[in-house]
């Protein structure tokens, strides 16, 4: 059995971000097809990167954990400062994306030093998201054993200089999207990297089934059924949450309806003061599928991602979206599901409110297209299936 190594920032069931959870359940999914190891830091807070797990080596579900410690906390204040600075400038002088790099963190060289001396021990090594310093330090002393699953999208970082070695050199590519393909091919002229488009099964609980066929199982408060969308996942300025309150609010403003905002999740930046936004914080994953299921539709203001697990979730249950007609992924959900709308400002987005609480019979229609949408492309079993094709031939051919 062939023995890989997934590379990730982050690793834990108490870790909830997007490329670390991705991580963890695409490994724990393929333990049965190859010996699955992951090579993490001890970081649990991303803002720091402060060591939290105190072993060295766990087992999770399954999988063999290697943690190594970081070599300093960021120094928030400091990076901040730089960040704004290579925000600013469109041409970095020498030295500064390297910085950038460091100051953002995780820098952990135990971690890259385990990959340089352990290279003959896998058969390859897999490195998730772009970003980190984890990914691209770490895959520079084993290019030809190793392949991306960079989750990448046009935001400005990935236009440093400082990243296209690492898209030049990488050996094969695990993307999410067709997007996301075309923008990296694109950006870095790498069309004959081998690569396979495929991302990961979306696992609804069981209870959800009977929530799905008994409306009346629901918890949801029965004033709020039918007259709220809603928004699950990290409440922040990077998933442009400031832009989705200050347009709802002007939209309340100008018209008196029923329709709220219902938010699940941690916030980040203060929730408003509003009579017609409800924060429900952390809920557990049957509260979190209930209220997507009875909502009008699953909102989604951020302008940068790569896959989007919570607007699968929608669909999956027959919830129509509302996306950032700015990102092309989102958008891409929305056309080729035929399940969801897409805005782009703010009277864009007071349109589609609009259409979604005018014409509910028809949104409840199309959101059933959802549901055949992930069926087809988001089961465990294609997923699997095609990356584990793809691993094995790169272990072959790299």
């Amino acid at each position: 059995m062939k023995r890989i190594a997934f590379i990730n920032q982050r690793y834990g069931l108490e870790v909830n971000g997007g490329s670390e959870l991705y991580t963890r359940v695409v490994a724990e999914h393929l333990k049965d097809n190859f010996e699955v190891e992951v090579l993490t830091t001890k970081a649990l807070d991303y803002m720091t990167w402060k060591d939290h797990y105190e072993a060295d080596c766990e087992e999770i579900n399954g999988i063999t954990v290697r943690r190594f410690s970081v070599d300093k906390p960021r120094n928030q204040a400091k990076f901040d400062k730089i960040n704004a600075k290579m925000l600013r400038r469109k041409f970095h002088e020498d030295g500064d994306e390297e910085l950038w790099v460091d100051e953002q963190g995780p820098v952990c060289t135990k971690l890259v030093n385990y990959i340089k001396e352990n290279k003959d021990k896998y058969d390859l090594f897999i490195f998730v998201t772009y970003l980190f310093y984890t990914t691209c330090v770490g895959i520079k002393g084993v290019y030809d054993k190793a392949i991306m699953i960079p989750t990448a999208h046009d935001e400005p970082y990935i236009h440093f200089n400082y990243y296209r070695d690492v898209f030049e050199n990488t050996k094969g590519f695990v993307f999410l999207t067709d997007e996301e393909k075309s923008f990296v091919n694109r950006l870095f002229r790498n069309w004959e990297t081998p690569s396979v488009v495929t991302a990961m099964g979306i696992d609804m609980p069981n209870s959800i089934e009977s929530l799905m066929s008994d409306p009346n199982s629901t918890k949801v408060p029965a004033e709020l059924q039918g007259k709220y969308i809603v928004y699950a996942g990290r409440i922040d300025e990077g998933k442009n949450c400031d832009k989705m309150f200050t347009q709802f609010i002007r939209y309340k403003e100008r018209f008196d309806n029923d329709l709220k905002l219902v938010l699940m999740g941690k916030n980040v930046i203060p929730v408003p003061e509003h009579k017609d936004i409800i924060y429900l914080g952390f809920v557990s994953e049957e509260e979190k599928f209930d209220y997507i299921l009875h909502s009008l539709a699953m909102i989604l203001p951020s302008k940068f991602e790569s896959l989007s697990i919570s607007v699968l979730e929608a669909l999956q249950v027959g919830t129509p979206v509302l996306v950032n007609g700015e990102c092309e992924v989102l958008k891409g959900h929305c056309r080729k599901s035929n399940a969801g709308l897409y805005y782009k400002g703010y009277l864009e987005f007071e349109g589609c409110l609009n259409y979604i609480i005018s014409h509910h019979d028809e949104m409840k229609a199309i959101g059933h297209n959802g549901i055949s949408y992930v069926n087809d492309h988001y089961r465990w079993d294609v997923v699997v299936k095609k990356l584990t094709d793809f691993i094995n031939t790169c272990c072959e051919g790299l």
